[in-house]
């Protein structure tokens, strides 16, 4: 009997482990694609499984939660905003957050919710949270639609909207959302493998980030001494410059929005090296 000597000349696929905590390979992200697309596939068809409205949900959901907001901060404590129709105002705040708050809360599961998965088989970690995004990305493109027609609506209702070329910005301010909420994500996700009580934490850490956030009231009906907490918040230029960009009114600090993609993609950067870092170790602790 002989024996050889394989080298990785030899082998189709060869796994090695990550020796670069900021080691993002796209290519290798790209090959499983389809196994994004099915984890997609999966994710929407377990969320509305069984149900009489399906789909529809991804509708009613934002469009309940404007009207509380518009019986709520509208009607009851005669919150203005700035001349934006009530229902155009609180959908558009009411979908980026569902968006932000959806991907991050999913994220934040991926190591904990997939274990005997990754216990299993290998394939890039990392398809899992791109998963999470794509599925989100899939309900607020519909809920968009449903702005749209709003849009619509008021346009031949005779209500003068000023769009102006940010709106062609829409989408980077999407994907900084899809940033922010996925580092945050990954990085929780590595650290509830050791410290479970997080998990508990972030629904209720979200419930009180939304209203730091202006989803139900404009930034400019907070009061002078308390903007501060707003230049703070990443989230509040994006949805600001969101309303400004497709309303052409309300307020948009340019200064305030350069520095949220700044941290942004720090977060997104950091929260991959956690999630690189912990990758190695976390089915021994899970």
């Amino acid at each position: 009997m002989t024996t050889t000597n394989a080298t990785e000349g030899d082998w189709d696929l060869v796994i090695k482990p990550k020796t670069n905590l900021f080691d993002f390979n796209l290519r290798e992200l790209i090959r499983y694609r389809d196994l994004v697309g099915l984890l997609v596939k999966r994710d929407l068809a377990s969320v509305y499984k069984q149900t009489v409205l399906g789909w529809l949900w991804f509708i009613i959901q934002p469009l309940l939660t404007t009207v509380m907001y518009m019986f709520v901060f509208g009607n009851i404590a005669k919150i203005g905003t700035d001349g934006i129709p009530q229902p155009l105002f609180y959908y558009s705040g009411t979908v980026l957050w569902t968006f932000f708050s959806t991907n991050l809360i999913k994220s934040s599961e991926t190591f904990a919710a997939n274990s005997g998965l990754f216990g299993k088989i290998y394939f890039p970690r990392f398809t899992v949270p791109l998963s999470y995004v794509a599925t989100n990305a899939f309900s607020m493109g519909i809920q968009f639609l449903m702005l749209l027609a709003f849009y619509l609506y008021y346009l031949a209702a005779g209500y003068a909207f000023l769009p102006t070329p940010m709106m062609l910005l829409l989408p980077l301010l999407v994907a900084q959302l899809a940033l922010l909420s996925t580092g945050l994500g990954i990085t929780i996700s590595a650290m509830t493998t050791k410290y479970r009580d997080l998990k508990h934490l972030v629904s209720f850490g979200m419930h009180l980030w939304m209203y730091a956030t202006p989803v139900a009231y404009p930034v400019s009906q907070v009061p002078e001494k308390w903007r501060w907490a707003y230049a703070v918040n990443p989230v509040a230029p994006i949805v600001e410059a969101f309303r400004f960009a497709l309303l052409g009114k309300g307020s948009f600090d340019a200064t305030a929005w350069i520095w949220s993609i700044i941290f942004s993609v720090f977060i997104f950067l950091a929260g991959v090296a956690v999630f690189n870092h912990n990758e190695r170790t976390f089915i021994d602790v899970v």
